[in-house]
């Protein structure tokens, strides 16, 4: 057995070092919090990375009388920390005492500090961990804390490292979490000359996040504040519609310390469920406040990872938080309109394809509306309950002559039903969609605002118009999400049509056999298959809501769901089917649509009942009197 020899302190100090300093940004974030801790309302960050990197952090914090500034390099002395009660209630953001002492162990430093009410400050150098200078120094109050050299007496550690830019942009992360999670103080980032962001301190944490991460990224956000007895939550979370394609811009804090935390992350991503579009996460900037009794700081040296006394309390506080913010979120996005490149008398606003030749016309000028899906007072405004009388509805709707007029006829309808003109839907329809009525009752807290239904635009997208805005609607997500729900929240199982003549499909055995396993999922969900001989199943009944012709579809989309639900809890399985469900029971693009199902669409949209299908994508695009206007050159 091989001798066992006690490590020279040197030695140790770059071992310690190799877990506090795994690269530049690690120092940036270590002084960063040293100058927070010293009380400092101002920070000022300096970064040049590369060959002979250079790394400053000033401040206007406490200060350090000379006596202290000589021995804040030594291992494990810290202010923050005099007894062992004293782990169990963290309040600063460091304590072990550790951090000087490893990046001067592994660099060279200039500490230039001077404590407040003292008239002369002191000036410390040390290279390689050792003081190699130390005198009296003329400064202002604060500390002023500069790196050089990183790793440049380990250089297998520097061979590690990334390219300078990605180095630079690590640090520059660090401190835009820094910032992030202090917006009371003032941060200033200077990269290479150029300064990165400047957050102002100015007591909104709306302010820190629109100067750190951009305009575009805040106009996205939903605000978030809740409270439990132990944990409370507040910052801002992604709208559905602002989501983004990776988990980059999510930024999570506990007490005021940037974290990484599965849980958390867990937890937010649970409340976009049934919101989201495969492939897209929500961004977030989260604080969490909670007792520093509860909360264990002291997992790893770079105190990146925490552990909670209560998980499930934490998990339920951010899920619940976020499910109420995104609750509270606008209905619908603005739809961006490019600026016209000539105003003239009258300005057509191209609509895309708004059904062929349909355009928009400003009629206060010399044009007149027109279109199949457009009718000048086609509805009175309606408030919270559906009046038909007057709705057009794609199939009534006709063309504008060449001298300007509008002919159309009223359909009125007060049964819902939906029919595409070439298919019967089955026995149930129309009875299922009054049950839709029924089961989303118009509660006075999501009655909608006073709104007209104008029309329907391609046989797909519904037009109303509410409060200053035209609000465009895709027909067949916002009824998606309406039996998604219905479907979602039901005890007893969807209701069944039968079949006229039942449907046979052909399985391989494996779908047999797994449709048989979930013969009593699916016929919780009106699907009700049997056995039909030679790899066959023969199909009796429907969900009440669908077309049969679609049944073979749905089928053969649940043979895939079924498999893959084999690794799904329960109610995620469940979720998936109900999802294939609703996309296949509801309206399709292209259909006729009667007026009563455009009018009760339209109320469940306005109201804010639905807002997202059930794949995460939003039902609606508003329109404002302000961008028509800008369009038709009426404003600027």
């Amino acid at each position: 057995m091989a001798e066992i020899n006690v490590l020279p302190p040197h030695l140790a100090d770059l071992i310690a070092a190799g877990e506090v300093v795994e690269r530049p940004a690690s120092v940036v974030k270590e002084l960063a919090e040293n100058a927070l801790d010293a009380g400092a309302s101002k920070i000022e960050i300096r970064l040049r990375i590369g060959s002979g990197s250079f790394i400053q952090v000033k401040d206007d914090g406490d200060g350090m009388l000379p006596e202290d500034a000589g021995v804040c390099f030594l291992r494990h002395a810290t202010s923050k920390l005099s007894s062992p009660e004293g782990l169990e209630r963290i309040n600063t953001m460091g304590f072990r005492g550790e951090a000087l002492a490893a990046i001067s162990a592994v660099s060279r430093i200039e500490l230039i500090t001077r404590r407040r009410g003292e008239k002369t400050g002191v000036r410390v150098q040390v290279e390689a961990g050792e003081i190699i200078d130390i005198s009296e120094y003329g400064c202002p109050e604060g500390t002023s804390i500069t790196v050089r050299d990183l790793f440049f007496n380990t250089p297998a550690r520097r061979k590690f490292l990334k390219s300078d830019k990605a180095e630079a942009s690590a640090c520059c992360l660090a401190a835009a979490k820094f910032a992030l999670a202090n917006h009371l103080v003032t941060v200033r980032l200077v990269n290479d000359g150029n300064e990165e962001f400047f957050s102002p301190g100015d007591w909104h944490e709306s302010s820190a996040i629109y100067n750190v991460l951009g305009a575009e990224f805040m106009k996205g956000l939903v605000f978030v504040s809740s409270q439990t007895e132990e944990v409370e939550v507040s910052g801002f979370i992604s709208s559905p519609a602002s989501c983004r394609g990776n988990r980059t811009k999510q930024f999570f804090f506990c007490n005021g310390r940037p974290i990484s935390s599965l849980l958390l992350q867990s937890a937010l991503e649970q409340a976009y469920k049934n919101r989201l579009m495969t492939g897209k996460f929500p961004a977030c900037v989260l604080q969490l406040s909670i007792s520093p009794a509860s909360v264990d700081v002291n997992v790893h040296p770079a105190k990146t990872q925490v552990r909670f006394r209560d998980e499930r309390a934490v998990f339920d506080a951010v899920y619940y938080a976020a499910m109420a913010a995104l609750g509270a979120e606008g209905s619908a996005p603005e739809l961006a309109i490019p600026a016209a490149a000539e105003q003239t008398d009258a300005v057509a606003l191209k609509s895309g394809e708004l059904d062929n030749d349909t355009i928009i016309i400003d009629r206060r000028s010399s044009g007149a509306l027109s279109g199949a899906a457009l009718h000048d007072g086609a509805a009175p405004y309606l408030t919270g309950q559906s009046r038909i009388s007057g709705v057009f509805s794609a199939s009534g709707a006709a063309r504008q002559s060449a001298a300007g007029s509008i002919e159309a006829a009223a359909s009125p309808s007060y049964g819902l039903k939906s029919a595409k003109p070439s298919a019967p839907r089955g026995f149930a329809t129309e009875a299922v969609f009054h049950r839709e009525a029924e089961v989303a009752p118009r509660a006075e807290e999501s009655e909608a605002a006073p709104y007209r239904v104008i029309g329907e635009a391609m046989k797909t997208y519904l037009i109303v118009e509410t409060e200053g805005q035209l609000l465009l609607i895709d027909k067949h997500a916002a009824h998606e999400r309406m039996i998604f729900d219905r479907l979602l929240s039901s005890d007893s199982g969807a209701m069944a049509q039968e079949l006229l003549t039942p449907v046979t499909i052909k399985a391989s055995p494996e779908e047999l056999e797994l449709l048989a396993e979930s013969s009593e999922r699916l016929r919780a969900i009106g699907l009700e298959l049997e056995p039909f001989g030679q790899g066959s199943l023969i199909l009796r009944t429907v969900p009440a809501d669908m077309d049969p012709s679609d049944a073979s579809a749905l089928v053969e989309e649940l043979f895939e769901k079924l498999r893959l639900g084999e690794k799904l809890p329960p109610e995620e399985a469940r979720e998936s089917i109900l999802r294939s469900v609703a996309c296949k029971a509801a309206i399709k693009a292209g259909w006729d649509t009667e007026p009563g199902e455009l009018e009760l669409l339209a109320e469940a949209v306005v109201s804010g009942r639905v807002k997202y299908c059930p794949h995460g994508r939003p039902v609606a695009v508003t329109l404002t009197q302000k961008q028509l206007e800008r369009s038709f050159g009426r404003i600027v």
